[in-house]
């Protein structure tokens, strides 16, 4: 009687590496999920050929005119969050869509040389500002890019990001890293401690070489002025008086627009040999 191999054939030892679930999401491979993640965003977007972006952050609770009825969004807003309604809030949601579509309209998402597509809008795919940048940029036509994050009540991706381009990401590293590596210009509206995190992220790669510099637009000066003091900062010694020229302000969508114009914003391939993450 032939001996049954059951146990044997089904050991999770047996399975192959590429199909074990246990195998692949233990700690030892934390390296190579990292790698994953970095390698599948990046395959797709080539496949779209997105060369630059970009990058627009601001607060999640932002929603379509101000509202304070959160069914207003296209996805949910995060953990214990409530919509900021008002004037301010509609104002800015509007503007952000308006830029969307401005920067899609003349950046070369729409029309890129040799099919080459570049200044796409991309954010991080959830609700509020990033939905009505997302949004302004569908509307044009253009491709849009979201770079979502796992969170413990899970990030839903809103309705306006290009299905194909709709990222969900575990680690913070590999999805910030997306965000920055292609962008050319990078826009925040008001918002929180992501907000905050993002812009001061980008601002000290740059501070410390370690990026090429880009053009950083905050959007409502009064807003900014009231949450950092940066001039203070240089005052005090604890940053350069010429690090206060990493970043500018703007009024509106156009006005945004034209700021980044102003500073340089770059369409085509990068210079050879400046930093980059």
């Amino acid at each position: 009687m032939t001996k049954d191999n059951h146990a044997q054939k089904t050991a999770a030892a047996y399975r192959l590496a590429a199909l074990d679930p246990d195998f692949l999401l233990g700690d030892s491979m934390r390296g190579v999920r990292l790698m994953l993640e970095y390698e599948k965003a990046e395959q797709l977007l080539r496949a779209w050929t997105v060369r630059s972006t970009i990058v627009v952050f601001g607060s999640a609770r932002v929603l379509p005119e101000g509202s304070a009825d959160e069914a207003k969004s296209t996805a949910p807003l995060p953990p214990r969050a409530e919509p900021r309604a008002g004037g301010r809030s509609a104002f800015w949601y509007e503007q952000a869509r308006r830029f969307g579509r401005i920067a899609s309209e003349r950046g070369g998402a729409l029309n890129g040389e040799s099919g080459i597509r570049d200044n796409v809008i991309a954010t991080g795919g959830g609700p509020g500002i990033m939905e009505a940048a997302n949004r302004g940029a569908i509307e044009a036509g253009a491709p849009s890019i979201g770079f979502n994050i796992g969170l413990p009540r899970e990030q839903e991706p809103n309705a306006y990001t290009t299905p194909e381009l709709t990222f969900q990401f575990h680690y913070f590293a590999v999805r910030k890293f997306h965000l920055v590596m292609r962008a050319n210009a990078l826009v925040i509206f008001p918002g929180g401690f992501g907000t905050l995190d993002e812009l001061f992220e980008i601002l000290t790669l740059m501070q410390t070489l370690k990026m090429h510099r880009i053009p950083v637009v905050l959007i409502d000066k009064a807003y900014w002025t009231k949450v950092l003091n940066f001039e203070f900062l240089a005052q005090e010694g604890t940053i350069a008086a010429d690090d206060l020229t990493l970043f500018s302000f703007a009024d509106d969508a156009e006005s945004a627009w034209a700021e980044i114009l102003r500073l340089g914003l770059k369409t085509g391939p990068r210079e050879p040999g400046l930093p980059s993450v």
